[in-house]
């Protein structure tokens, strides 16, 4: 066995690190060590099957042209694969037989790593991302519940690994659009850097995989191929509470991912903090990046939604219908979505135009009560009647106590039972500006803070108020 392998592998490395991007060559080449050469046969050896069948499938013609550019025309290359510790000899599609015919990969089937999204019977080994390809930032609407999570996701797609934000944890209640965010990086990064091997997958569904290695002694080969992923993107991570075994393995991997710069994406139900059954060692790993949370839309996010999905379907919504179904579907993105989808269906099933009516029978099979909106009018009005003024003294430029009093008020209900802004509230009070309104509403906490009666007064408006739009 001649003693200039290494060498001769050395100066295949020098050519291979020139021919493909440097997070490609540490993952695939580094762990290779040259294992012997026998006349123009350099054998390598990989780390296992799975290893083995990606350098044929991926790298086949830069190996063959770096051999051969080593050890001549009738350079070939051979690997020792690492099978339960014992070695096991593989020739490469790049050596011939005596015959000059190509040498097919064969028998091996029961010792590859055993790839978990693959359908049983399917002979070829690929990872598929697992990604939903209508999840994108195009259609994930921007605002200020979502801002700061969307701006990273937006940052990891650019550069995943390269950021501060990994692992980059998203958490929000139901139906807020986490699954739709995390998809939307994995599917960006898919397109800007198609090299990259992106996985989206489940908690459940990696446990349950996890637990199907245990049974079949193969969790060896379970770790290494989570560990040949470069974006993994794991949603409802608050599932692996409780389950101590899948934890230390999800530990182990995110490590290894983390440690060679892989970017990882999760989310969850809950902040890391809150996560109970958790580890800690899990927890504090968690942090390490960035937490973003995901809130409730606002109104005019809603709204933005909603003409977002019609104008995609290629319809049109009254303006009327758009601002009712955002104003009575207020906490759930999901929820909205379907309401929308029932709205085209009997629309287009019924022939009947998308009108009030049919957006309120649609909306009773989704929420046990419809309210009319809150505007800042109806507030106004009701004030008014209480205190025995008129909504014209509310918007007058009297300083009168009883008046002053009941004009903070309406502001004060107007900021917390409308979507409409500081400018909006001041210009229905006789063109106000911003800073009025918040002093008013500063002046009437201070007065519920120290006045029993006061206290009661606006109780009874705000009752009053909410009996009105649920009539």
């Amino acid at each position: 066995m001649d003693k200039d392998h290494t060498l001769v592998w050395q100066k295949c490395l020098k050519t291979i690190k020139k021919n493909i991007n440097a997070q490609s060559f540490r993952t695939w080449f580094e762990p290779i060590k040259p294992a012997g050469l026998q006349g123009n046969v350099l054998t390598i050896q990989v780390p296992n099957k799975f290893f083995y069948e990606w350098l044929e499938e991926h790298y086949v013609a830069l190996l063959r042209m770096t051999i051969r550019q080593e050890l001549g025309e009738k350079g070939s290359l051979d690997y020792q694969i690492l099978v339960n510790n014992k070695s096991k000899r593989i020739p490469g599609i790049t050596q011939e037989n005596p015959n000059g015919n190509r040498i097919e990969k064969q028998g091996f089937a029961s010792e590859q790593i055993k790839n978990p999204f693959v359908i049983p019977g399917i002979k070829k080994l690929r990872i598929d991302s697992q990604l939903n390809p209508s999840y994108t930032f195009d259609n994930f609407i921007e605002g200020d519940c979502n801002r700061l999570a969307r701006s990273a996701g937006v940052a990891v797609g650019k550069k995943p690994g390269g950021t501060a934000f990994n692992p980059l944890f998203i958490f929000g209640k139901v139906g807020l659009g986490k699954t739709h965010l995390a998809q939307a990086i994995g599917n960006e990064i898919k397109h800007k850097s198609p090299n990259r091997t992106t996985l989206y997958v489940s908690s459940e569904k990696f446990t349950n995989q996890f637990i199907e290695s245990l049974k079949n002694n193969a969790v060896n080969d379970f770790v290494n191929f989570y560990q040949l992923i470069d974006v993994l993107i794991v949603d409802d991570i608050q599932f692996l509470s409780n389950k101590q075994k899948t934890q230390d393995i999800f530990f182990h991997i995110f490590n290894q991912l983390h440690q060679n710069g892989k970017q990882l994406i999760l989310t969850s139900d809950r902040p890391p903090k809150d996560l109970v059954g958790v580890e800690e060692r899990l927890i504090s790993r968690f942090k390490w990046g960035l937490s973003a949370d995901l809130q409730a839309p606002d109104l005019e996010t809603r709204m933005a939604i909603i003409e977002s999905k019609m104008s995609r379907e290629g319809l049109a919504m009254p303006g009327d219908v758009t601002e009712f179904i955002s104003y009575n579907i207020k906490n759930n993105i999901r929820e909205l979505e379907g309401v929308m989808i029932s709205l085209i269906a009997q629309s287009s099933l019924n022939r009947r135009e998308i009108d009030i009516e049919l957006a309120k029978e649609v909306i009773k099979n989704f929420v046990s009560e419809i309210s009319k909106e809150v505007t800042v009018e109806f507030i106004q009005k009701m004030v008014a009647e209480h205190y025995e003024l008129k909504v014209e003294n509310l918007k007058g430029k009297t300083r009168k106590r009883s008046i002053v009093i009941a004009r903070q008020l309406s502001m004060y209900l107007a900021k917390n039972m409308t979507n409409k802004s500081l400018k909006v509230i001041g210009d229905n009070f006789g063109g106000r500006d911003h800073s009025t309104v918040i002093y008013s509403c500063k002046a009437v906490k201070d007065l519920l803070d120290t006045d029993s009666l006061f206290k009661d007064t606006v109780e009874t408006i705000e009752k009053k108020i909410k009996m009105s739009v649920h009539n």
